[in-house]
Formats: C-alpha cells, structure tokens, sequence
C-alpha cells in the first residue's frame, strides 16, 4: 500500500465507501480534527516517557483506549449518511468516560476556581486535547442535522472532561503544579 495516492491533489479526499468530497466539507473538518485530538492525547503521552508512578499502565491503559474510541468516532463522521457504520459509538463509552473522570476526580483537591493549562508537559498537552476535542464537538453539533450520530456529541463533550480531570491527575502524580487563575489582571 502506498501512502501517496495523489487522488487528493485537486483538493478533495473520500469518505469511507468512495464518495468523493471537498476537503474543506464540514465532515472532513470534524473527522480531521478527532485526528488532531488523538495526536494531541499521543503527544501528552509521549512526555510520560521516563516519568514513573504507582498506576501508570492502568492511566495509559484508559488512555490508549480513549485513542482507539477516537480513532471509531473518526470513521463513523467519515462515513456518508445513507451508508452503513461499521462501528457505532455507544452510551456505554460516554458511561466509561464519566466512571474515570469520577475516580479521577476523587483523588483531586477540590477546584476552588479556575486553573490555567500549566504543569507537566503532559497535563499541558492534554489541556490542549481537551480544546482539540471541544473544536471537534463545535462541528459535529453542525453535522446532526445531516444525520450524524448524536451520541458523537455527547462523548465529545464528556471527553473533554474526561481530559480536563487526565490533565490535573497527571499533575498530581508527577508533581506538576496547577496555577489558579487571578482575577486580578
């Protein structure tokens, strides 16, 4: 298999099954940036490369499972309406997301207010996943009228919380710091 395929070159890429569109088509857009997100999440990982605690295979383990989930939304925004979805998100991931965020969240001091992305590099990049994933759910709530799955809206919603709460664990367990935000400017 090549990687260059030059069918792309007068600006338009296939949607799973063929069909042809612009590569600036809103579904696009919504798929490439999953893309974006998982790279994003790949990144943050990359930077625990080294960095050892108590519980780090099972938080890469959920993370590398989120990746994966990610990677499914990506090819069911990228398929056509009116064509079969090979693999369908369903409420049981958005429930999955939500048990972490609420283990997570449990072992966190309470937020008293907002914080800055700071910390880790890690934590860092994870925030910045987490505004990935908030542009990816921006163009999906376009697509539902199209007929995309709803349920892609939900969990990208709660993904992004799910990131905010992997940010701010991470930093607990290597020792990053959080920096409140000053209301003072």
């Amino acid at each position: 298999m090549r990687i260059y395929t030059r069918s792309g070159d007068k600006g338009t890429t296939s949607l799973i099954y063929g069909r042809r569109v612009p590569k600036n088509d809103m579904r696009v857009e919504a798929y490439g940036t999953c893309d974006e997100a998982n790279s994003m999440i790949g990144l943050a990982l990359s930077y625990l490369d080294g960095v050892d605690w108590n519980g780090k295979d099972v938080f890469l383990e959920k993370m590398h499972r989120v990746q994966t989930i990610i990677f499914h939304v990506g090819a069911e925004l990228a398929t056509p309406v009116d064509r079969e979805v090979t693999w369908k998100l369903k409420k049981t991931h958005i429930e999955e997301l939500e048990k972490q965020i609420d283990e997570w969240d449990a072992t966190l001091d309470p937020l008293k207010n907002f914080i800055l992305p700071s910390g880790h590099q890690a934590s860092s990049a994870l925030h910045l996943a987490r505004t990935v994933v908030r542009r990816a759910e921006r163009l999906v709530v376009g697509l539902v009228d199209e007929g995309v799955n709803e349920m892609v809206v939900s969990y990208l919603n709660r993904l992004s919380d799910f990131l905010f709460v992997a940010a701010r664990y991470v930093n607990k367990q290597v020792g990053g710091t959080e920096i409140p935000l000053k209301a003072d400017v």
